[in-house]
């Protein structure tokens, strides 16, 4: 089959070539992100393959039906940027990568809570210039503290198994819980109780109409002060307006991020050398209690070599009609 991948970066080529063993389907690497005006770069291809921040909408799915495209691989979860009833009227099948490493983002996660907590990255600059002084580096332990979980898939649950070695009290909030989560301890509560309830609370749900906007003013008026918010789902679950508002009235005490609502502008390149014009994104990057990762949550060898392995077994299924096809369809309107 032959392969178009967009955004595509050096690792992405090492980890699928490594995988597209004996050759079996014909790869080709474009830097470019797909949307409507690059559709056109996959002339000739049967498949083209798409990461998060690729726009998938009916113009671009038009295009690409037009030039043959049948299957639209997804090295991805999360299917929120395809418009799966555009997909169906023109013919092509999506696929995705349901799970690839749930400890990647888990452990990430961990990772912003504890730097947020602990004050690492100042820590580490202050020392590099000589300066010892442990002033404004106080942190909490998180024993006994109160962890709220806002969706508990694979992630989620995940997540709570690494906080519950921690000795952290578990809350979640998801309409389908999960029998792992419960024995680990975790227990399912409303909404508005885990917003008041939590010391830390971390988002690990998919981007639906539902969760659009979760976290927004009401819900922040619902957290008690000084909450750590964290976010490695899907950026536009936080309204970053309200955050903003939040940081500056101090109801949120520590804000960690590896997703944004508008990163598709600035994520995966290298923008040292340009002015950052989103405004709320700049405003952000001015609070001392916030640490923001460009969406590296998935990025581990495992992951990549997860994601590379099911997305051209996708493609095999897809071409042979044998073996596991992770289709995404209408009827599949949030990833597990």
């Amino acid at each position: 089959m032959n392969i178009t991948i967009f955004s595509a970066k050096h690792y992405d080529r090492t980890f699928f070539d490594r995988t597209n063993t004996n050759d079996r389907h014909t790869l080709r690497y474009l830097e470019p992100r797909l949307n409507a005006e690059t559709a056109s770069l996959a002339e000739g291809a049967d498949a083209v393959c798409a990461f998060v921040n690729d726009q998938l909408d009916e113009d671009t799915l038009r295009e690409l039906a037009a030039r043959g495209v049948k299957l639209i691989l997804l090295r991805s979860a999360g299917f929120n940027h395809v418009d799966l009833a555009a997909a169906t009227r023109q013919g092509l099948t999506v696929a995705r990568v349901p799970a690839y490493s749930p400890h990647a983002v888990a452990e990430h996660t961990l990772a912003l809570i504890l730097t947020l907590n602990r004050q690492t990255h100042r820590a580490f600059n202050r020392v590099r210039e000589h300066n010892f002084s442990l002033e404004g580096l106080i942190g909490f332990d998180l024993h006994q503290k109160t962890v709220g979980i806002i969706g508990t898939g694979t992630i989620g649950t995940a997540f709570a198994s690494l906080l519950s070695g921690f000795g952290c009290r578990l809350l979640a909030y998801d309409p389908y819980p999960n029998d792992a989560c419960k024995e680990l301890g975790v227990d399912y509560v409303d909404l508005p109780t885990l917003l008041g309830a939590s010391h830390i609370i971390s988002l690990h749900c998919p981007l639906t109409p539902e969760t659009h906007h979760l976290i927004n003013a009401e819900a922040l008026e619902q957290m008690r002060p000084g909450v750590m918010l964290i976010n490695t789902s899907r950026g536009a679950i936080v309204d970053t307006r309200a955050v903003i508002q939040g940081l500056k009235n101090e109801t949120i005490g520590y804000l960690g991020l590896d997703v944004y609502e508008e990163e598709e502008a600035l994520f995966f390149e290298d923008q040292s050398e340009q002015i950052i014009h989103d405004d709320l994104f700049a405003r952000l990057l001015t609070f001392p209690n916030v640490l923001i990762t460009g969406h590296q949550g998935f990025f581990t060898r495992e992951a990549l070599s997860n994601i590379a392995r099911i997305t051209l077994a996708n493609a095999t299924a897809f071409e042979s009609g044998q073996g596991t096809l992770h289709e995404v369809t209408l009827k599949r309107q949030s990833p597990a």
